[in-house]
Order: C-alpha cells, then sequence, then structure tokens
C-alpha cells in the first residue's frame, strides 16, 4: 500500500474527479487499464490511481469476467488493503463506489462519485460514461472508499 507520508502533497477529491472524466470515452476491454484505449471499471480505477501517485498499488493477476464466481469477496478486501473507507453519509467527490449487483453474491463493479448524484464507471458493451446514481446504484453500493491522500 502507498505511504500516504511519502506523498508530496494532499489531493483534493476534484482532482480525482477530474483525472475520471478524462477517461471518459474509452472503450470497454476486459482487464486494460489505458486510457483512451480500453479499460474495465477495475482498470479505471487503477489507472486514476496511477495518474495519482505514478505506480499501481498492487501486481494485478489475471482474472476472468466473473472474477469472483467463487464466493470471494475479492474488490471489496483489495479496496480495503489499499484506499480509506467511509461511511455512505460522508462520499464526497472522488470516492471510489463499490457495487454488489445481488444480495449474497459477491461485489463486482466500481466506479467513481463525480458530485452526489453522478459517477464514472466503465461498464462491458459501452465506453467510460458518467451517469446519474439512481436509486438502483444507490441500493447495490457494498461500499464506498477513498484514495490515500485525499481530502475533501
Amino acid at each position: 500500500m502507498i505511504n500516504v507520508r511519502d506523498l508530496p502533497r494532499h489531493l483534493c477529491g476534484g482532482e480525482v474527479v477530474a483525472i475520471a472524466r478524462e477517461w471518459i470515452g474509452t472503450p470497454y476491454h476486459h482487464q486494460a487499464s489505458l486510457r483512451g484505449t480500453g479499460t474495465d471499471c477495475l482498470g479505471l480505477v487503477r489507472g486514476v490511481w496511477r495518474e495519482l501517485y505514478g505506480t499501481e498499488p498492487e501486481r494485478m493477476s489475471a482474472y476472468t469476467r466473473d472474477w469472483s464466481a467463487a464466493g470471494d469477496e475479492t474488490l471489496l478486501e483489495a479496496a480495503r488493503r489499499h484506499f480509506h473507507e467511509v461511511a455512505r453519509n460522508e462520499l464526497a467527490p472522488g470516492d471510489v463506489l463499490v457495487f454488489r449487483y445481488r444480495e449474497r453474491l459477491p461485489a463486482k463493479h466500481c466506479g467513481i462519485l463525480t458530485e452526489p448524484d453522478r459517477f464514472v464507471h466503465a461498464i462491458e458493451g459501452a465506453p467510460v460514461s458518467e451517469v446519474s446514481l439512481t436509486n438502483w446504484w444507490r441500493r447495490r453500493v457494498a461500499g464506498a472508499f477513498r484514495y490515500p491522500g485525499v481530502t475533501v
């Protein structure tokens, strides 16, 4: 995990949002993380991390499209290792949202909050886009996390 004390300065959520929005229009590509070329939802979050800190939070293993079929909370566990967990009532622009599509199934999707009611994400079959954080999405939030060193 990146040591926050090693960061040259504090970051603000607006910087995270600005970087995330630069990814809008990037085609969906499973396991990719290259702005303008291809990304999946995790690749978007990793790509923003790289632009903020200059490196990956950890080496990524290959994962399948249904990468948590065994029931493991792989995505939530990784988020807890590298980000600061925040309460839902403390959400701020720049926070990473992790979603669980169905109750009792592992969380398998993520995006970056841009406004109180909008987020940027990559979803199969569509380019990266900024969409409304509708009640459908809100009900599926399994966790919320802040990039290290980001202040609100």
